[in-house]
């Protein structure tokens, strides 16, 4: 009778999943500092995953933030210049253009041709190279814009005498900051005061606003002689749909002559973050398969060599009824347990790291769910690859080979 007889002939209990288990756990147990290395290798590859994703992407999210404030969701439409007679924009331009699908956001200035001075003292003649502009309430959140000190206009004070400086503006006019607790600081709009209730940061994506004053849009209307027609029109929408929306924008301002409309193409900087994405997005793929093939070739090792050292022990197992697959089932459990537990503590590892570090850069930290779920799945998969051979070396012994060689 052949040495694989008694496989055939005797057929032992169906172990139950947690006797597998504990079996699995054996070789963890009895050699504790060996599972750890090699837990510790696996672990480190996990967490070289999820850094070299997590940091990445922590990064894109910063650069493609700074690039959006650069206008890479932002349109500008204005009238062609020098036509006879002038393009007029209807009063409703902003609400025309934010009924458009991928628009998000619409808002609209325009030009009163009003000179402003610091005083009554100064030159009437000179306006310090500075544009009045009346401006919608909404008008900062489609530039993407911030108030530096004070607040913005709003529809309390839409109808009132009031300006916000762009960022030169308030320092030609010598009012960078207004001060709280102190009594307004007024300028000289044509033959009216108005009162300053805020400053602007920069605006990258809107250089000409930084060298206007801007007024409520009833007020402009009241005060400045104002006709109502807008003669700029931001419009900020989907990235994904910032082509299709430039296309049909003048044809929805001016559908009699949309030829007479232009629209500010959309900003480099958008081809820039979608090339940045395309190439961060192949570093990730590149770097995480180096370091999962990594871990995978050390857990594969500390195996092997694990079936070499307990032949003694498949042999008295397999002397006292074990059949093969129940072999097998103990090295491929422990060879999935070991990684699962690297797995566990390289994702903790990997996700604290690149949180410390993406604060300490002043980033918001970034960590792909799918990338700490795939950490955990890949390390179970590592496992169950590596530990395939040894677990098919190990139930091919029979109980004589294995003893005599023990």
């Amino acid at each position: 009778m052949s040495a694989a007889a008694p496989d055939r002939l005797v057929r032992p209990p169906r172990q139950h999943p947690t006797d597998v288990l504990r079996l699995g756990l054996l070789g963890i147990r009895t050699r504790k500092f060996r599972a750890a290395l090699s837990a510790l290798g696996i672990s480190l590859g996990i967490a070289t995953l999820v850094l070299v994703t997590g940091i990445p992407a922590s990064s894109q999210r910063a650069l493609e933030d700074r690039l959006t404030a650069l206008g890479t969701n932002m349109l500008r439409a204005v009238p062609q210049p020098d036509q006879n007679p002038p393009v007029t924009l209807p009063e409703s331009a902003a609400g025309m253009a934010d009924r458009i699908g991928p628009v998000t956001a619409a808002g609209q200035v325009a030009n009163t041709h009003q000179l402003v001075h610091r005083s009554d003292r100064t030159d009437p003649g000179d306006g310090l190279g500075l544009t009045v502009l009346a401006s919608g309430d909404n008008l900062l959140s489609v530039i993407n814009g911030r108030v530096r000190a004070g607040t913005f206009l709003d529809a309390a004070t839409d109808r009132l005498p009031t300006a916000v400086l762009g960022h030169e503006a308030a320092g030609r006019l010598g009012m960078t900051r207004p001060l709280p607790g102190r009594q307004a600081q007024q300028i000289l709009v044509g033959t009216t005061w108005f009162t300053v209730i805020g400053v602007l940061d920069p605006l990258p994506p809107a250089l000409d606003l930084d060298r206007s004053v801007l007024v409520g849009w009833e007020a402009a209307k009241k005060n400045l002689g104002f006709d109502g027609h807008p003669t700029v029109v931001y419009v900020k929408g989907r990235e994904d749909g910032i082509e299709a929306v430039s296309d049909i924008l003048p044809a929805t301002l001016y559908p009699e002559l949309p030829g007479l409309v232009q629209v500010s193409r959309p900003s480099d900087a958008l081809a820039a973050k979608r090339a940045t994405h395309s190439a961060f997005s192949s570093l990730f793929i590149g770097l995480a398969g180096v370091a999962l093939l990594v871990g995978g070739i050390g857990v594969a090792n500390t195996m092997y060599i694990s079936v070499l050292e307990r032949r003694r022990e498949i042999g008295l197992r397999r002397a006292l009824g074990a059949n093969r697959g129940q072999i097998r089932g103990q090295f491929l459990t422990e060879s999935v347990v070991l990684s699962l537990l690297g797995g566990i503590t390289g994702t903790a590892l990997g996700a604290l790291t690149t949180t410390g570090y993406a604060l300490y850069q002043g980033w918001q930290p970034v960590i792909p769910f799918p990338v700490l779920a795939g950490g955990l799945g890949g390390a179970v998969n590592i496992g169950m690859l590596a530990g395939v051979y040894p677990s098919l070396r190990a139930a091919r012994l029979t109980p004589t080979e294995a003893l005599a060689t023990a």
